[in-house]
């Protein structure tokens, strides 16, 4: 019987994967205003800011400019570049595999025209996915659930491994997404190596025992945000919380 419970979780967790990896419609260029680098672009009917500058240099002399002579201001996002940590000290079983798989799903979805890394912990690291490889959510569902679980938990080696993962990559465009219960119990105190990453954000596990002042400290450390999660159905909501910014 037990067996037969855990086959239907993992069937179960596959489907949420499947069904969250499908990719996001493009968000309206409006929609982006006020979010990345400000740039100078020909104008394309999507912006109302004119770069008077460098639009009169362009029509100088000019009798009848042309609107590929307009030039106007952008802000266009540059791509990010996300390592997603996920904890699996524990038993990768019930709700928490669930979870697991809603995370992962959710940001093959969300990040599709980005760079994803996974690296997967427990009182060690093992990065599963490098930092731009192709990422199938339910081939790395696989991966996490072949990796033998210990009980201790090390976030403090699990975020330098981020972070060695993110070498080379503009801060600007970095960031660590972590998945916990934050229950540190092997290693130094994670929040000195969170305060060195880019960017850390939080999604801490709820559905059995946690550490949310923890969670928050390393949150905040890391001039990121956190989300608590009950169940598989928070993390959706979650992670739009966390990438509005």
């Amino acid at each position: 019987m037990l067996a037969e419970a855990d086959a239907r979780t993992r069937q179960r967790a596959r489907q949420i994967a499947r069904r969250l990896a499908v990719p996001r419609p493009p968000r309206d260029r409006r929609a982006r205003r006020g979010v990345g680098e400000l740039t100078s672009q020909r104008w394309a009917g999507g912006s109302d800011e004119l770069d008077l500058e460098r639009t009169l240099e362009l029509v100088a002399g000019k009798p009848l400019p042309e609107d590929d002579d307009v030039v106007v201001r952008e802000r266009v996002r540059t791509k990010r570049s996300v390592v997603l940590v996920v904890d699996v000290s524990g038993s990768m079983k019930g709700e928490r595999l669930r979870t697991a798989a809603a995370t992962v799903g959710a940001l093959a979805g969300e990040l599709g025209r980005d760079s994803l890394a996974v690296v997967a912990f427990w009182s060690d690291a093992a990065v599963l996915v490098p930092l731009g490889a192709p990422v199938e959510p339910l081939g790395v569902l696989d991966l996490l659930l072949r990796v033998p679980t210990q009980g201790l938990t090390n976030v403090s080696f699990a975020l330098e491994t981020a972070g060695r993962v993110l070498a080379g990559v503009p801060p600007r465009d970095a960031r660590v997404l972590l998945l916990s219960d934050c229950v540190h119990n092997a290693g130094p105190d994670p929040r000195t190596t969170a305060a060195r990453l880019p960017r850390l954000d939080v999604l801490l596990d709820t559905s059995g025992e946690d550490d949310v002042e923890l969670g928050r400290d390393l949150a905040r450390m890391g001039r990121g945000r956190i989300r608590l999660i009950r169940d598989h159905t928070d993390v959706a909501r979650a992670l739009t919380a966390v990438f509005t910014d």
